[in-house]
């Protein structure tokens, strides 16, 4: 009697030690897959404070004497690199970009979410078909029209395009969470006399906050390290964000003495500097990330 049941409490304890040791395997396992994928940063980070003979010494240190970290290549920076114009401009792109983006895409979403009307199936489905094409089918056509409006040169082929719909994958972002609200939201809204926009302004964007700080997250990203865009419109320097103003600093030959000869270390420090933001927000703002994978496959 005492054996039968003694065998499903060593049975638990068992079972439970089994799921602590898997878990421990597991973290142990990602805590050493982040290390592997920490050290490019690592080394940016190191190599932004070191010498220009120590960037380029053989064998590399990933982690170099802290008495020999100096300021030398920042000091440089504040001279020769236009960080804080760069960053101007670039925050006047993804401040215009956003805007338009949650604006328009949201709107969109809401028609082919909640309303009802002709043709809307094929309509959604000629939206998602144009996540088929590759940016560079349609960029000489889009060039040629944004020439004809006389936009070359100016950022409004870069802010534009984000004011007319946000674009496809947002789209279908939004639509996906719209749907799993409940309609008979909409439907009690309507019998206190609530309008389609008011019921989009009222109700569907204040239950969606966590679907927009994702769209906010992702155009963040995609528009601070956009480079191609920007080098196609804007010919002008004092226009450049800091993603095509740390190319032009590189081949522009303010770099003296040692660090005209081994260069990596200035280089690494304005690429440090280019980088700090993006990686600021993704660490106060990673979970939307995941919120972003997640919301993309509910099914609707």
């Amino acid at each position: 009697m005492q054996a039968r049941t003694l065998a499903p409490i060593s049975e638990a304890i068992w079972l439970r030690t089994r799921r602590r040791i898997t878990r421990f395997l597991g973290y142990t396992m990602l805590i050493s897959l982040s290390f592997v994928f920490m050290i490019p940063f690592l080394w940016l980070l190191t190599t932004s404070f070191k010498t220009p003979w120590d960037a380029v010494a053989y064998p590399p240190q990933i982690l170099p004497d802290p008495s020999k970290l100096t300021l030398y290549n920042f000091d440089l920076l504040s001279l020769h690199f236009p960080f804080f114009r760069g960053l101007r401009n670039t925050m006047y792109i993804v401040i215009g970009v956003e805007v338009g983006r949650l604006l328009t895409a949201s709107l969109v979403a809401y028609s082919f979410a909640r309303l009802r009307f002709r043709f809307k199936t094929p309509l959604f489905l000629a939206v998602l078909s144009t996540m088929m094409l590759p940016y560079h089918v349609t960029l000489v056509p889009q060039y040629l029209i944004f020439k004809e409006f006389g936009w070359i040169d100016t950022y409004f082929p870069l802010i534009v395009p984000a004011w007319l719909g946000g674009g496809a994958f947002y789209i279908f972002l939004l639509r996906q969470f719209f749907q799993t609200i409940p309609l008979e939201y909409d439907d009690s809204a309507r019998m206190d006399g609530a309008g389609v926009m008011q019921i989009y302004w009222h109700i569907l964007l204040p239950l969606s906050l966590p679907a927009l700080g994702v769209v906010a997250i992702f155009t963040f990203m995609g528009e601070w390290n956009d480079f191609f865009a920007p080098v196609i419109y804007l010919n002008d320097n004092e226009k450049q964000p800091l993603a095509v103003a740390l190319y032009n600093w590189q081949r522009s030959g303010h770099l003296a003495g040692a660090l005209k000869q081994h260069p990596w270390s200035a280089i690494m420090a304005a690429s440090m500097l280019v980088t700090l933001p993006p990686v600021i927000v993704f660490f106060f703002a990673q979970r939307y990330f995941i919120q972003g994978i997640v919301i993309s496959g509910v099914k609707g």
